[in-house]
């Protein structure tokens, strides 16, 4: 977590104090104090998507085969090639505001995994965890958008960099998506159907309950008719 503080913090200062164009900014590869920051903030992200790639490694060491993903295994194993060919040529420029992006939900990620490590006590204030994964599909909302204006602007940054972002962007929008539906939207859905079938099947036991206690009052009824009327006879 402290490298993407500490790389979202230098991003943020750096491209304020460059006076970055959020709209299009092209790379200068220039020995400019902030440029060089910006350039050794994109560096040092690169180097924490090595690191992510561990827990991959450490799922499998830990035979925790069902967090072993598509989606898991993919983000990891892309975003270091994409991110060491980010930093070789384009350690600036656009490329700064992806970084800044995922610097910041990764703080918030972390944030929520150090919570959720507190123990149970902690459950109750982790509420919000379906809506990291509404902020990861914004992220990648933007990225696109971000990269596409881009090319419309001509704005002076690698078109190939541009395309490789908005098709990668894709593919992981629509994994995110996946799975945001298979873990909240089909687990309620479920979980409501389930609910309803089984109050359905309650629904008989306690209508052959009733049926049996009336049973039960129709029979008490009928023996005291016939002993008042015995009664009567004698």
């Amino acid at each position: 977590m402290d490298i993407y503080y500490l790389a979202w913090i230098q991003l943020l200062v750096g491209s304020y104090r460059a006076g970055y164009n959020y709209l299009c900014q092209p790379v200068t590869y220039s020995l400019d104090p902030n440029e060089m920051r910006i350039a050794n903030a994109i560096w040092w992200f690169y180097v924490s998507k090595l690191i992510e790639m561990l827990d991959t490694v450490f799922f499998i060491l830990r035979q925790k085969n069902e967090q072993i993903t598509f989606l898991h295994v993919y983000h990891h194993v892309t975003m270091f090639p994409i991110w060491w060919i980010g930093t070789k040529w384009v350690a600036g420029g656009q490329s700064f505001l992806g970084a800044l992006l995922n610097s910041s939900i990764h703080v918030m990620m972390y944030s929520y995994y150090g919570l959720s490590a507190l123990g149970p006590a902690m459950q109750k204030y982790l509420w919000w965890k379906r809506y990291l994964t509404i902020v990861q599909l914004v992220q990648f909302v933007v990225g696109m958008i971000h990269a596409t204006q881009s090319l419309l602007l001509s704005c002076n940054f690698p078109v190939w960099m541009h395309w490789a972002l908005i098709f990668y962007g894709m593919s992981l929008l629509l994994l995110f998506l996946n799975f945001y539906y298979n873990s909240y939207v089909l687990k309620k859905r479920n979980r409501k159907k389930n609910g309803s079938s089984n109050s359905k099947k309650s629904l008989p036991k306690e209508a052959n309950n009733s049926k049996k206690a009336d049973n039960k009052q129709y029979s008490k009824d009928s023996v005291a008719s016939r002993r008042k009327t015995h009664a009567k006879d004698q």
